[in-house]
């Protein structure tokens, strides 16, 4: 009876990982599309697309490198400021310090 009293009474919780949230979790730099598929374990280039790259641009989490040719073939995606500040770590601090150099100390928001 107590068993069933603990089963029942505590749920368990599970937190919803978005999309985004997965996306921003492997960027680990400048990163090609192909790249970012391959880090989050995907194969599918429409899912992959419409699922974790637009939201991601929408948000204006992720930024284009080269925003005027999207369909380059050198195309990468990074971290914007505003992703930055919503994910505080360790591997935003290196992608700060790579976005510097790049970018000539701006970091762009």
């Amino acid at each position: 009876m107590i068993l069933d009293t603990v089963n029942t009474s505590t749920p368990e919780v599970t937190q919803e990982v978005t999309p985004e949230v997965r996306l921003l979790s492997v960027l680990a730099s400048e990163m090609t599309r192909q790249q970012l598929k391959e880090a989050l374990g995907l194969k599918d280039d429409e899912h992959f697309r419409k699922a974790y790259l637009l939201p991601a641009l929408d948000a204006g989490l992720i930024e284009m490198t080269i925003p005027d040719k999207p369909c380059s073939s050198k195309q990468k995606y990074w971290l914007t400021g505003k992703a930055v500040r919503l994910w505080p770590s360790a591997a935003v601090d290196d992608l700060q310090q790579t976005r510097r150099m790049v970018c000539g100390n701006r970091v762009m928001a």
